[in-house]
């Protein structure tokens, strides 16, 4: 799995799980927080993972690898669609409590 990912699981747990999958929470949040459609947060992922890719390449000598690249992007965007749809499920149902109702930590309904 360290040829795939071009780097060693300390690092891609350091740089893409947690500092990088922060800043991709905080983009999803802020993706719904301004009422954009969800496809919005995907050109903002493949950014934040052109740049941990080049962190774990510059900070870590990890390869330049595109299975590397694909792998942390897709963990990015993994994380930032989960926030974009938290946050988006929230505003709902607390912006408009008289229409909508929470039925899950992702999904609202109409209020019947």
């Amino acid at each position: 799995m360290v040829e795939l990912l071009g780097t060693s699981w300390p690092v891609f747990i350091g740089m893409t799980v947690i500092l990088t999958g922060f800043a991709s929470f905080m983009t999803g949040q802020a993706v719904a927080n301004t009422w954009h459609p969800m496809w919005h947060v995907v050109p903002y992922a493949v950014l934040l993972g052109v740049a941990d890719r080049f962190l774990i390449w510059s900070l870590f000598d990890g390869k330049a690898l595109l299975s590397g690249f694909v792998i942390d992007t897709l963990v990015i965007l993994a994380i930032a669609a989960v926030a974009y749809r938290l946050t988006l499920a929230r505003n709902m149902a607390g912006q408009y409590p008289w229409l909508y109702e929470r039925t899950g930590i992702f999904t609202w309904r109409a209020k019947s």
